[in-house]
């Protein structure tokens, strides 16, 4: 079923087809909004979230609909996952339909009980969010974290991962931004000689906070967005169905919601069809969620790749298709990253907001 779904996937994408008849393979599913930080690059600053997490009826009519399609969901978004309560029951609820995880975490709740549930369990990737290799940048970045105390904890679990002989593909990543630009390379050095680290992953802003002015020129969409035919497709904790996470950001409207539409219907919308058809056509930069993106556009030959091969695969590989490309090993035309663009600054964007905790601190995604 999900080898055919992803053969269904490959066919209407090569053959730029606006109607697809299956299921994207990846899914970012948030399953909370809470978080315990304030993070200045983080869309939360300028889209309030509740204190909420998704209900276990929304997670589990996302996976009746889509667990024998999907390979690979991110368990993530606009919060931090560990201050889920059933997040340790929703990635065995995922591996029970065979659907493989992904969790990224802040790293402040990462302490011995939670290290060990998670390296006991079935989640089979964990993306470490470490924003610099200095305490300065590291907690303007991430306020309200501590540098040393997540460094730590960090460090411990991927020794516990290697000592334990678990599976569990650890990345550690920083966002490059204008104040940690020039720890790349200690960055790099310091967690590659990390013992249990099997990635570091240099991963480029995407978010509008931090540089209002980037974007995607209308010259700079050869290819159509892989995003509207094989996903990772969007879904907030209230059950609402997003292109990709780009869109909720981009203030754009969701195309329904899990409670009361059918996720094929959903993938298959009339407005999923229009973007799928302005984006064969060319014509990306008339959709205002798309021409403010800040989305690396991955080249045809890539998504063809990532479709033949199983969506947990994929994962594993993209932090590596990343650094060799950025490291001029591989063309750079097989990811092109957006150009800044001159765009006047929005009023949303002008003022950060920054959301209280009662629990000390504000939150913020990891």
């Amino acid at each position: 079923m999900r080898t055919w779904n992803r053969l269904q996937l490959l066919y209407a994408y090569l053959a730029r087809r606006s109607d697809v008849r299956a299921l994207p393979v990846e899914y970012i599913v948030e399953t909370t909004a809470k978080c315990n930080l304030y993070c200045p690059m983080c869309p939360r600053e300028t889209h309030k979230q509740p204190k909420e997490d998704m209900t276990a009826g929304i997670f589990e009519r996302l996976l009746a609909e889509s667990g024998k399609s999907a390979e690979h969901m991110m368990l993530i978004g606009l919060g931090e996952p560990l201050l889920d309560p059933a997040i340790f029951d929703r990635i065995e609820t995922c591996e029970r339909h065979g659907v493989s995880t992904l969790l990224s975490t802040n790293g402040t709740l990462l302490d011995d009980e939670n290290a060990g549930r998670l390296l006991a369990g079935a989640l089979k990737h964990i993306t470490l969010s470490f924003d610099g290799s200095t305490k300065e940048s590291f907690e303007y970045y991430r306020k309200g974290a501590k540098f040393e105390r997540v460094r730590d904890n960090f460090i411990r679990f991927a020794r516990l991962k290697k000592e334990r002989g678990a599976s569990i593909e650890v990345v550690v990543q920083m966002v490059r931004m204008d104040r940690n630009r020039g720890e790349v390379d200690d960055f790099i050095r310091f967690w590659s000689a990390v013992p249990g680290v099997d990635q570091v992953r240099i991963k480029e802003d995407e978010t509008n906070l931090m540089r209002p002015d980037a974007g995607h020129e209308a010259a700079e969409w050869k290819h159509p967005c892989h995003y509207l035919w094989r996903g990772p497709m969007y879904v907030k904790h209230n059950g609402d169905v997003y292109p990709c996470c780009q869109s909720y950001m981009l203030d754009g409207q969701p195309l329904g919601n899990v409670v009361s539409d059918s996720l094929p219907r959903i993938f298959n919308s009339a407005e999923m069809q229009r973007m799928r058809k302005l984006h064969v056509e060319g014509r990306a930069a008339e959709i205002s969620i798309c021409s403010r993106c800040c989305t690396t556009i991955p080249h045809p030959v890539l998504v063809a790749g990532s479709l033949l091969l199983h969506a947990e695969t994929v994962r594993k590989l993209l932090p590596l298709v990343e650094r060799l490309t950025y490291l001029s090993k591989l063309p750079k035309r097989l990811l092109s990253p957006p150009k800044p663009v001159a765009r006047p600054v929005a009023a949303s964007q002008e003022e950060l907001v920054q959301i209280s905790n009662r629990s000390g601190g504000s939150g913020l995604d990891s």
